[in-house]
């Protein structure tokens, strides 16, 4: 989940520029703050009794900053506020305030975009928010606050370091300026603002398309339980501290790309070559007539099917030089979501462009860097032994088995026991999140003597299948595997081949309602039993991703 608590807010938290997570509150009017005054203890320590807005004014290098302020409202859960900067610098809240001195930013610039809400949003984000923070900082000396440290936060979440002479690689003009409430360092220059991996790819156009699609996701939570209640007016209650929780449920899934306290390496491709990769991959996600917003579905898991394996968490890589493994790497398939020599040779080997954001690093490829069957379109296994897959059976009883081999799928298989000596069985096994790809379909059957080595009776099994699934219209259909008897072999693990490049019109990944399924069926005639055994040992049902033909 993605949540950024606003933490001691005053009346509500401001908007993040680009959908980003709201990081700031201020006072919707001033006549309110006593209260949060106190909370934030005004007392910045032994200096002037002159607030950090009067130190400012005072500065005649910062009148184009003080300008700035002026003009810059507070958001109140994105809403414009009448309260200013100016404002909340003149109360009794306290901050670090690093103060870039005129002509090293355009100001005319800002003060047009401070006219619309829009506009304001930006710059309250983007340059007011970049050169504040609640930690009280001093720098370069024994008193410095952050001495063992190499940086601290910004008001808008941003990290910057602290080097000599220099805070977020700008340099410091005048350092430690003690005021009643907090510090003032003057800068030589602004700080740069430096775009996380979600704020790039939902603002830059070559990745417009992903980009939306993102910020379709995006919602804010209003978290009641931890806001700070000043009571009720006119039956609505009035919250001095408010916490809003926002969260983009897509990233929730994929990485939580505006995380500051993140670091991701990330490659996505830009428009033409998303677009490819995207009709491709939608191809797969077809969903029948029957599923409620099947075109929403649709592009969900088109875009989690694209995405899943694009971002990489570089605390968890051990050796991201050599390989590295998307979160969706699962232990039991470590064939898949693992990524050789991806700098060196793989998908991050030939980028358009590298751009460094505050949370990690994006790599701007032409193509989609991978294919279908390295990332959505992988093999399925039916386990035998899972048996909360089994939809039907008749004629037969089952058990569960346990054997540990390499040649065994899963350490375990089932055990498919005729009723009666002359018992023709059949079962039907649950189909899960098939693609509307074409998959090649086995069963795998295994020897008697995986269970008993002595086992006496080699005789083969003769049985039938038979796969029922969908159309596009939602209409059942059945294929009887061309009405083909397949026979096992009773001396050696057997991969039966059922049906070949078989194409399911309609997908069924993620549906609760499992509309695939494959039916086997034993085909033993009475005067075959002398011949072939009815008992099947059932390791898996295997569906290995194959291409359409045309």
């Amino acid at each position: 989940m993605i949540t950024k608590s606003i933490k001691h807010t005053l009346n509500a938290a401001c908007r993040l520029c680009c959908g980003g997570a709201a990081v700031l509150a201020a006072a919707a009017a001033l006549t309110a703050c006593a209260d949060w005054d106190d909370h934030y203890d005004a007392t910045a320590g032994p200096g002037s009794e002159l607030t950090l807005w009067q130190t400012m004014k005072q500065q005649s290098q910062l009148s184009d900053f003080c300008q700035v302020l002026e003009q810059t409202k507070v958001f109140r859960q994105h809403k414009k506020t009448a309260t200013s900067y100016a404002q909340l610098l003149d109360g009794g809240q306290s901050f670090t305030v690093l103060a870039p001195v005129n002509g090293t930013f355009n100001k005319d610039s800002l003060l047009r975009l401070v006219q619309t809400a829009v506009g304001d949003s930006i710059v309250e984000q983007m340059f007011v928010l970049n050169h504040l923070s609640r930690s009280n900082v001093s720098v370069f000396g024994a008193e410095s606050s952050l001495a063992p440290s190499p940086g601290f936060r910004l008001a808008n979440t941003k990290y910057v370091a602290i080097g000599q002479n220099q805070i977020g690689g700008v340099a410091v003009a005048e350092a430690n300026c003690r005021t009643h409430n907090g510090t003032l360092h003057v800068m030589k220059g602004s700080l740069p603002y430096n775009r996380n991996l979600y704020e790039v790819i939902t603002s830059q156009p070559q990745f417009a398309t992903l980009g939306q699609f993102i910020r379709s996701y995006d919602e804010d939570d209003f978290d009641e339980n931890a806001s700070l209640s000043s009571g009720m007016v006119d039956g609505v209650p009035v919250y001095v501290d408010s916490v809003v929780i926002e969260r983009n449920r897509f990233l929730e899934k994929v990485a939580l790309l505006g995380a500051e306290d993140s670091s991701y390496v990330a490659v996505v491709p830009s428009l033409e070559g998303w677009q490819k990769a995207y009709e491709e991959a939608k191809q797969y996600f077809i969903y029948d007539e029957s599923v409620s917003k099947r075109d929403s579905i649709q592009q969900y898991w088109t875009h989690r099917g694209l995405m899943d394996d694009a971002v990489f968490s570089l605390t968890v890589q051990p050796s991201p030089q050599d390989s590295l493994i998307s979160p969706q790497y699962d232990r039991k398939h470590p064939e898949y979501h693992v990524f050789y020599k991806p700098f060196s040779e793989g998908i991050m080997s030939r980028p358009v462009r590298t751009i460094n954001c505050s949370n990690g690093t994006l790599y701007e490829t032409a193509a989609w860097p991978f294919t279908p069957e390295q990332t959505y379109f992988r093999e399925l296994k039916t386990e035998g032994e899972e048996t909360t897959l089994i939809l039907d059976y008749g004629y037969c009883n089952y058990n569960k088995r346990v054997f540990s081999a390499d040649s065994v799928s899963e350490s375990g298989y089932l055990d498919i026991v005729p009723a009666t000596g002359t018992s023709n069985w059949n079962m039907i096994f649950k189909l899960e999140n098939t693609l509307s790809g074409t998959y090649d379909i086995y069963a795998i059957v295994l020897p008697k003597s995986v269970y008993n080595p002595l086992e006496p009776d080699l005789r083969p099994c003769k049985f039938k299948a038979a796969v029922n699934y969908v159309d596009e219209q939602g209409k059942e259909k059945t294929y009887d595997c061309e009405n083909t008897v397949f026979q096992t072999d009773p001396l050696r693990v057997d991969t039966v081949l059922l049906a070949s490049k078989f194409h399911f019109p309609a997908s069924n990944y993620g549906q609760v309602n499992t509309k695939i399924s494959l039916k086997l069926t034993c085909n033993i005639l009475a005067r075959e039993t002398s011949r072939f055994a009815r008992e099947m040992y059932l390791d898996c049902i295997y569906l290995r991703p194959s291409k359409k033909e045309e």
